[in-house]
């Protein structure tokens, strides 16, 4: 499983960028990025192919060591601890665990808006031993969502990783009190074996995370461009996996967070090197280091009451959203109703029975 970084608070400062001339800040200049989105649109349209939605989300062949710039509040999987190899006789019960995001802190807040963080328990019957297994952000949700804005660099500085976590014991309080901690199959420890050496390479190639599920609209059908990459898909890829080695699983109702937002076509607009290198284009770079701007932490009450309005004015006035997914920039021409939050059923899968024997 991945190592966090070094922990403490990141530098950020009150102003996005750079000094008194032309602040990062300003009001925004609408006329000529629309006319820069425009000509891309049109060029997008006219290519060989059409792009492929929802765009895939991208693997990498190894996990990159933390920026030591990037730093958390609290440690990631503070008391993480090896796997263990199961015997293969062994029976092992899977838990689905569910809880109010930062349940430790503000306890069922959350939950009442139905903000949940998701797990996976197993307990091995021949060692009477539990265990917890979850896929959480390094630096904290914020972090994952939204860049630093550093004077001393031109791009906006993301500190987005995400990882697998995986220690002895389930803290049934924890899981029980605002949430779920209920029996969904269970497995042989052979299968449990082969679900951990998934898991490893799972975790090893899929290393950031992704707030936004983006969609056209909030009807059934609808098309989807982005696929968020959190903990409720890192349970549901694990699932899956433990269905096609032969796991049957209950039948009962299970839910997840997500949180859309809705959007024509996005329009692609390059990576770092091309939008913030010496070639790119200048126009461009400053509106999207604009539209990040409000959404820095830390905030007085009367500078986060600003954001918010500068918030709303660019993405609910303006119709205008600045997504970074696969290292690289894309724009949402934003439609109501603009984001929601839901909490919808996705079934348990079911057995896998080409692979009943393994």
């Amino acid at each position: 499983m991945a190592q966090a970084g070094r922990v403490g608070p990141g530098a950020w400062g009150r102003r996005c960028v750079g000094g008194d001339v032309a602040p990062v800040c300003a009001p925004w200049r609408w006329a000529s990025v629309l006319l820069w989105l425009a000509a891309a649109a049109a060029v997008a349209a006219s290519g060989p192919s059409r792009r492929q939605w929802p765009v895939p989300y991208k693997r990498f062949s190894f996990r990159p060591e933390p920026d030591p710039y990037c730093q958390a509040k609290y440690t990631f999987c503070p008391t993480g601890s090896p796997v263990p190899v199961m015997k293969d006789d062994d029976v092992i019960e899977v838990f689905r665990l569910q809880a109010p995001v930062w349940e430790f802190k503000y306890g069922d807040l959350l939950g009442h808006l139905k903000i949940m963080h998701d797990a996976i328990g197993f307990r091995s019957t021949l060692t009477e031993k539990n265990y917890t297994m979850e896929w959480y952000e390094l630096f904290q949700l914020g972090n994952c969502t939204f860049p630093h804005l550093r004077p001393e660099m031109n791009a906006p500085f993301w500190c987005n990783q995400g990882a697998a976590c995986f220690f002895e014991g389930i803290d049934d309080i924890h899981w029980k009190e605002n949430g779920t901690l209920v029996l969904v199959a269970t497995i042989s420890g052979d299968i449990f074996n082969k679900m951990a050496k998934w898991v490893k390479q799972d975790n090893e190639t899929g290393i950031y995370y992704e707030t936004w599920t983006v969609q056209a609209s909030p009807e059934k059908g609808a098309e989807t461009w982005f696929e968020s990459y959190d903990c409720s898909k890192f349970v549901l890829r694990t699932y899956k996996k433990l269905a096609e080695l032969g796991a049957d699983f209950k039948k009962i109702e299970t839910n997840y967070t997500r949180i859309f937002l809705y959007s024509g076509e996005p329009t692609y607009l390059g990576n770092e090197t091309s939008v913030f290198g010496p070639t790119g284009d200048k126009t461009l770079a400053l509106a999207i280091k604009r539209f990040y701007c409000p959404f820095k932490p830390h905030l007085s009450t009367k500078e986060f009451l600003l954001s918010l309005l500068q918030i709303f004015d660019a993405v609910i006035i303006h119709r205008q959203f600045y997504l970074f997914y696969n290292f690289e920039y894309w724009f949402l021409p934003m439609k109501f109703p603009f984001i929601k939050i839901t909490y919808e059923e996705i079934p348990l899968p079911n057995r896998n029975r080409t692979l009943s024997g393994l």
